[in-house]
């Protein structure tokens, strides 16, 4: 068993964009481009975590790993925990959960996040990059991040506090935060057992529930930004991106 794992949570049910998993980028599933950037950045195996037998399919048939789940979890955290404790037996001592709906994300950028990790300077580790205009920091679809310290390339800083809307916020130290989190195997275990806080329900944000609980967040900086694609604008866009740099 390697000692770290990646595990892609993805279902089909999306309230903005239904199916978003099984959109066709450039001739391929979305969750397909996310799996192969996974495996590209070559720290470990790799799974997706899904409840749909249509991406099982998908995973499948590019002779990927794929494990079916429960299809009541809360989060995408919980999808992934599950695989973790029944598939892996708990084993890997880092797991790496990386959103289904990134299909531009950087294998390096997921590589650097994984050796930060395996450091065990913090609790979770996560990435971010600069907002680029004002439009970025009114959008409430774009999450952002607060740091302790100014972050920069091959730098880390540890997480003050996760948003979508807040005026006083949009300042230095305020970046775009980047839906990729590494958890160490203890810090997983707890963060599952822990109950759904405030803020984590208010804002809409699994990891303000790690942040109400004590619990260290890094951040790291990178200089791309992949697209979250939750709407068909967002898809729009990313197609326009990924057919441009094929």
């Amino acid at each position: 068993m390697n000692e770290i794992v990646t595990i892609i949570p993805s279902r089909l049910a999306s309230s903005r964009l239904p199916d978003k998993p099984l959109k066709i980028i450039n001739k391929k599933e979305m969750i397909l481009h996310v799996y192969e950037a996974a495996v590209k950045a070559g720290i470990g195996e790799v799974y997706v975590a899904t409840p749909d037998e249509k991406i099982q399919d998908v995973i499948e048939s590019a002779n990927g790993k794929v494990v079916k789940t429960h299809n009541d979890h809360e989060t995408g955290t919980d999808r992934i925990f599950e695989i973790f404790e029944k598939t892996l037996n708990k084993e890997p001592n880092f797991i790496i959960n990386l959103q289904g709906d990134m299909p531009n994300i950087n294998s390096e950028d997921i590589k650097n996040l994984a050796n930060y990790i395996m450091k065990k300077n913090c609790d979770i580790a996560t990435l971010a990059s600069n907002l680029k205009n004002d439009q970025e920091i009114d959008d409430k679809n774009t999450v952002k991040v607060s740091t302790k310290e100014k972050i920069k390339k091959n730098n880390f800083q540890q997480a003050l506090d996760f948003f979508r809307l807040n005026a006083e916020k949009k300042k230095n130290l305020s970046y775009h935060h980047i839906g990729i989190y590494a958890f160490t195997s203890e810090a997983l275990i707890k963060y599952v057992n822990l109950k759904r806080s405030n803020l984590e329900l208010k804002r809409n944000l699994e990891q303000m529930r790690a942040l109400e609980n004590g619990m260290k967040i890094d951040v790291g900086f990178v200089e791309s930004i992949p697209l979250s694609v939750d709407t068909e604008e967002d898809l729009f866009q990313i197609k326009k991106i990924m057919e441009k740099n094929d």
